[in-house]
């Protein structure tokens, strides 16, 4: 039976385009997967600097989630996981950590939280997976569309929506490596979430010691 999202949903709409990466960010990784800073840390720099709220999403895990709760984190993770020939990155939002049924999706060792040729072979499937995340009470965020491996974003996202996607990452920097692999227009995004009243997100992505 899936949990109502709706209180997620109205937190993360209530966010002002203005406000990501410097008073809200929502994709950020620490030691847990494959950042360089304590999930502590991070949460005390985020205090520091005057963030409204924050989400760690490391991947494939929630063990950092389990050890730590406080007022601006929410809680958070980014999967990998397979949608036809496509490879691709689901953020969720607002779950209950310790839902058994999202458990399955979790990480069994710490190389699925952390080595890119371990994690592309992930088996997760995203139909699944998006429900698993509905029913643990979070809603299901595309990551960084633009880098999206899908010939054609639109029918991709269409895809994602017949099996529950909620969201799609409008707000994202696209530096390093994404910034080169980008196969779609951050323009092309946006206008995809509007045509299809998506929740937008937005976040870093950081995975370095200091969040700013």
């Amino acid at each position: 039976m899936e949990k109502d999202n709706q209180e997620i949903k109205d937190l993360i709409n209530s966010f002002n385009e203005n406000e990501y990466f410097d008073f809200v960010n929502l994709h950020i990784h620490s030691k847990y997967s494959d950042g360089a800073a304590e999930f502590a840390d991070i949460i005390n720099q985020a205090h520091d600097l005057g963030f409204r709220k924050i989400a760690i999403c490391d991947h494939n895990t929630v063990e950092g989630h389990k050890m730590f709760r406080d007022n601006i984190l929410m809680t958070g993770v980014e999967f990998d996981c397979w949608c036809g020939y496509v490879f691709m990155h689901l953020l969720a939002y607002g779950i209950d950590v310790e839902n058994p049924i999202l458990t399955r999706f979790m990480a069994k060792s710490k190389q699925e939280t952390e080595m890119d040729i371990v994690r592309i072979f992930s088996r997760r499937n995203v139909k699944k997976l998006i429900e698993a995340i509905h029913q643990s009470g979070g809603i299901a965020v595309l990551a960084h569309p633009a880098c999206c491996w899908a010939i054609d974003l639109d029918k991709f996202v269409q895809k994602l929506i017949s099996y529950g996607l909620d969201g799609i990452e409008v707000f994202y920097p696209y530096k390093r490596h994404r910034k080169i692999f980008k196969f779609h227009t951050e323009e092309k995004v946006r206008e995809i979430a509007d045509k299809y009243n998506l929740i937008k997100t937005g976040g870093t992505d950081c995975h370095t010691r200091n969040i700013l």
